[in-house]
């Protein structure tokens, strides 16, 4: 989902996400072993960034220059759940899954067995984990979570209607795997307490 590359985004570079871009953690001075071994793990992972902390600065700066381009151009406080609808719809010209319209005889068939010309979109998965990024992201970035674009309710019921009707279209079940719950343990040194009629 990279549509933009940095060097077109000068205005937002300075905000990227800062505990990325400075690390206060990395030492600078020469430290005695026992530091340095207990340092080392922590200064690690604040030095590399993370493959999702580095898509959610891609996805930011993509975002950001959809905001530029938009007519007229919009700042980021303007910015509302509907205008994150447009840039939603906006992304399906670069999505990579067929989803069949209903009038297509093979709507509702996961593997059709024959090309058809219905069109390619952004699969919901991806639509999906892009909107926690920047959800996340304009948090990291000083916006306030109740004004929060990314989580406006006309956000959240586009998502459920994309799903629904990739998983109609597509013949696909989105349904959520349930965890099972974990095996309760006693951790407690004491015995489990004995049954009144198994003393007797």
């Amino acid at each position: 989902m990279d549509l933009v590359s940095q060097a077109n985004n000068p205005t937002y570079e300075n905000h990227l996400i800062p505990n990325i871009a400075t690390s206060p953690t990395t030492p600078t001075t020469p430290t005695t072993p026992s530091t340095a071994t207990s340092s080392s793990p922590s200064s690690t992972s604040t030095t590399t960034p993370s493959r999702y902390e580095n898509q959610k600065r891609r996805d930011w700066n993509t975002f950001c220059q959809y905001l530029r381009n938009h007519r007229p151009p919009l700042s980021l406080p303007m910015c509302s759940g509907a205008h994150v609808l447009e840039f939603l719809r906006y992304l399906d010209q670069f999505g990579k899954t067929k989803v069949h319209n209903q009038t297509c005889p093979f709507f509702g068939l996961p593997n059709p067995p024959a090309p058809c010309p219905c069109p390619l979109r952004q699969a919901w998965g991806s639509l999906d984990a892009l909107i926690g990024r920047l959800r996340a992201a304009y948090e990291e970035h000083g916006g306030r979570p109740e004004a929060n674009p990314f989580g406006a309710r006309a956000v959240r019921l586009y998502l459920r209607e994309v799903r629904d009707f990739q998983a109609k279209a597509r013949g696909v079940s989105y349904e959520k795997k349930r965890k099972r719950p974990k095996p309760k343990m006693n951790t407690s040194n004491t015995p489990p307490p004995v049954p009144p009629n198994a003393s007797s």
